[in-house]
């Protein structure tokens, strides 16, 4: 048996703490725990920044976030488990994009950060300390990492673009009730 490498143990240790953190992130919207709001009131707070319907959208990102994150920590799917994980905080950075970049701005630096490294651990894949390791790949396939990603990347942009849609609808509605109540000067 060969000796884990510094890779293994890097990946181990890159693993842990971004699945712990999404895992910790979907617990807060499924079950309301560490501070979070359960599905009732994340759903509420989805149905404000335009993903609707609310309960539905908050199940699917902390499902994402939970069990991705769940999945990223003990090197299981890995593909598959990054993929979903990298969708919900597509999702997320949406709504943080129009606050710029920074967080302590409100920006989408920290959705991108935990996304950008689910997607670079589904794409390195979990290392020798990880159960698709153990269980010989099975679930961690050269070909699952495009197909996974390309998958959540089509969903994401139809579920980001109906949110952008729905969110634009408004102010559409109030720029043609301006432009029909305004009358012709006459000079």
């Amino acid at each position: 048996m060969t000796a884990f490498d510094r890779r293994d143990v890097g990946l181990l240790l890159l693993r842990l703490g971004a699945g712990g953190v999404l895992a910790a992130h979907g617990a807060q919207k499924l079950l309301g725990w560490f501070g979070g709001h359960g599905i009732e009131g994340t759903g509420q707070f989805m149905e404000s920044v335009g993903y609707a319907p609310g309960r539905a959208s908050a199940t699917a990102a902390g499902l994402a976030e939970a069990g991705g994150g769940t999945l990223l920590a003990l090197g299981m799917a890995t593909p598959a488990a990054g993929a979903a994980a990298a969708g919900a905080m597509a999702g997320a950075a949406a709504v943080h994009a129009p606050n710029g970049f920074f967080n302590q701005e409100g920006g989408y630096e920290y959705a991108a950060t935990l996304g950008l490294a689910a997607t670079g651990l589904a794409v390195t894949g979990p290392g020798r300390l990880s159960l698709d390791h153990a269980l010989g790949h099975a679930l961690d396939r050269g070909w699952m990492v495009p197909a996974a990603l390309g998958a959540t990347a089509a969903v994401t942009a139809v579920i980001v673009g109906a949110r952008n849609r729905r969110l634009r609808k408004p102010e559409q509605e109030a720029a043609a009730g301006f432009a029909s109540q305004e009358s012709p000067s006459g000079e």
